[in-house]
């Protein structure tokens, strides 16, 4: 179990939802768009088309039950991951043990945890998120976003927009712990897949500048197409 976390001030926020939209309501009274909205709302055409013909291809009910168990199983491992870095002792459930195989050796190397699933915002860009944690890895101050797959994705390319919804974040915690005096300078997306070690793609400053760009491109698409007048 790791030690107690010296953790940092943690932003309240409401989650509200408006025609199939999340938004959060922080301290201040604006409602802003969440990462994951925007994200959705901005897909490119070709990534729709793949899910549709996915869905085509197994049938609507088993793309309902398969979308289903990965949301459970997302929702319980990261439950208990929060559990764990906040040094929580509580019984592990049978459908995560799995992921949690996989984890073990990736959380044996996280320290020093200073938050845990809150909500950050970027008032200059408009939008809002919840990160999953910002720790040290290895040494190296980051922000950790946990996901579960069934295989390997073996490369960032097949993370779909993870890596978008990273720098989102990323770029999101700086701005609201610049008071603080924290910018950090790495993240990380650990993916836990079972019978098998978890994938840890690692990002630094340079190749998260660039997702950001990306990311400042939809959150500007989104402007454009849902905030008109």
């Amino acid at each position: 179990m790791l030690p107690v976390p010296q953790l940092l001030p943690v932003y309240s926020a409401k989650s509200v939802r408006e025609r199939g939209q999340s938004y959060f309501v922080g301290a201040e009274g604006r409602r802003l768009p969440s990462v994951t909205t925007i994200l959705n709302a901005t897909k490119p055409p070709e990534a729709r088309q793949a899910l549709m013909n996915w869905r085509d291809r197994v049938g609507a009910e088993e793309a309902k039950r398969i979308s289903g168990n990965a949301s459970r199983r997302g929702t319980q491992t990261h439950k208990h991951i929060k559990h764990y870095l906040l040094s929580q002792d509580v019984p592990r459930p049978e459908t995560v043990q799995p992921y949690w195989d996989s984890l073990s050796p990736v959380l044996q190397q996280v320290d020093q945890v200073r938050l845990v699933e809150s909500c950050v915002f970027h008032y200059d860009l408009g939008y809002a998120g919840k990160i999953d944690c910002v720790a040290s890895y290895s040494g190296t101050p980051c922000i950790l976003d946990w996901k579960t797959a069934d295989r390997p994705r073996k490369s960032l390319d097949r993370l779909n927009d993870a890596p978008l919804q990273l720098a989102a974040y990323y770029s999101a915690f700086n701005f609201s712990y610049a008071d603080q005096g924290i910018e950090l300078e790495a993240a990380a997306i650990v993916v836990a897949v079972p019978e098998s070690p978890a994938e840890l793609f690692w990002l630094e400053a340079d190749t998260l500048k660039q997702y950001c760009q990306q990311w400042e491109q939809r959150v500007a698409e989104f402007n454009r197409r849902f905030r008109r007048g």
